[in-house]
């Protein structure tokens, strides 16, 4: 592991066919080595979602989860084995990622985030991923991230059926689109409506490309727009929406900036 920002001769190998992209190169690939990013929840969304930006060389990853791993997760969450039932998912994540890239730096932190560390964890980022399963820390992440002005990428996957968006700078924020009155209903989960194995998998997929697409091109497709995708039939439609004028999230975050 090096702190230097040029790629070593190995790490030019590792990366070899990204940079051999004609919309990629090796400043995009350094790009990815000085970036941080957090990802909420090592479940269906998290494990894929780390992996995938491990092995293409984001070069810090810290990763959340309170929970451990139990049986029923293993139809998804592709990080685990009937082994690892019983251990803590970030533990086991990033013991796992350190043996797929060792030139990269994973910290874990086998606490549930809240208002007593979010901010705290949030402010040192280039970007967040959102991956939970819970209305409560969706709505928490995304209210810390607007006052940080740090970017959050959030997927969710239910039943058959998937979401991702982009909340960046003066966009639209995720309580516009969902206020929290009307989209607080803790049973809307996997756990309690079930999930195809392959669903998480696609939207933590997408989620990372989108992430790639940022931290190395700077690139936002997704900022105030949303992706639906419904696996039932095949079909996925982006959709615009606009800031909530009575959204108390962009108002205060507003408020601050002016200050």
């Amino acid at each position: 592991m090096s702190d230097s920002i040029e790629l070593s001769d190995v790490e030019l190998q590792l990366y070899a066919r990204q940079i051999l992209l004609e919309d990629w190169d090796i400043d995009a690939q350094e790009r990815l080595k000085l970036s941080n990013v957090l990802i909420i929840g090592c479940g269906g969304i998290g494990c894929l979602t780390a992996e995938l930006l491990a092995r293409a060389g984001v070069g810090k990853l810290t990763l959340i989860d309170a929970d451990t791993v139990e049986i029923s997760n293993l139809q998804r969450q592709i990080a685990f084995d009937h082994h690892d039932v019983g251990f803590y998912k970030a533990e086991v994540l990033s013991k796992k990622i350190s043996q797929i890239n060792p030139y990269i730096k994973i910290e874990y932190i086998t606490s549930k985030i809240d208002f007593n560390n979010a901010a705290a964890l949030i402010t040192q980022q280039d970007l967040v991923l959102d991956g939970c399963d819970n209305f409560e820390t969706r709505y928490l992440v995304n209210q810390m991230c607007k006052d940080a002005n740090v970017p959050l990428i959030s997927a969710s996957a239910i039943g058959l059926q998937g979401q991702l968006f982009m909340v960046d700078g003066e966009s639209a924020c995720y309580e516009c689109l969902f206020p929290k009155e009307d989209h607080a209903d803790e049973s809307l989960r996997c756990a309690d409506s079930g999930v195809l194995a392959t669903t998480p998998n696609l939207m933590a997929s997408m989620q990372a490309h989108h992430a790639l697409l940022y931290l190395g091109l700077n690139l936002t497709p997704l900022k105030q727009k949303i992706l639906l995708w419904n696996g039932l039939n095949m079909q996925q439609r982006i959709l615009n929406f606009d800031k909530d004028k009575e959204c108390q999230i962009c108002h205060s975050s507003q408020s601050a900036k002016t200050i």
